[in-house]
């Protein structure tokens, strides 16, 4: 993915690659769900929704050591999720 303008659905779509990552690290994946309020079956219910996509992007742009391995494993650079958050729009 190519720093710039995003469309919301592709700023959707890596937000949805995020949340898998996310899933994948334990710690991590309790941290998110601790700071969000969430269980992971309304997780579940919600991996589609744009505002717990966007909540997701904050996440981990809120936690500099999982941006970073997400990045490396997503083959992204920081500044796409910044766009992304951007891209779904609300606070960020």
């Amino acid at each position: 993915m190519m720093s710039g303008p995003m469309s919301p659905e592709n700023a959707e779509i890596l937000a949805l690659e995020g949340l898998g990552w996310l899933a994948s690290d334990a710690q991590g994946l309790h941290q998110f769900l601790n700071l969000s309020g969430l269980d992971p079956a309304a997780l579940r219910q919600e991996a589609g929704n744009r505002d717990l996509g966007a909540a997701v992007l904050d996440f981990l742009l809120g936690h500099e050591e999982l941006l970073l391995q997400f990045c490396e494993s997503a083959g992204v650079v920081p500044k796409d999720l910044h766009v992304a958050r951007l891209s779904l729009g609300g606070a960020a």
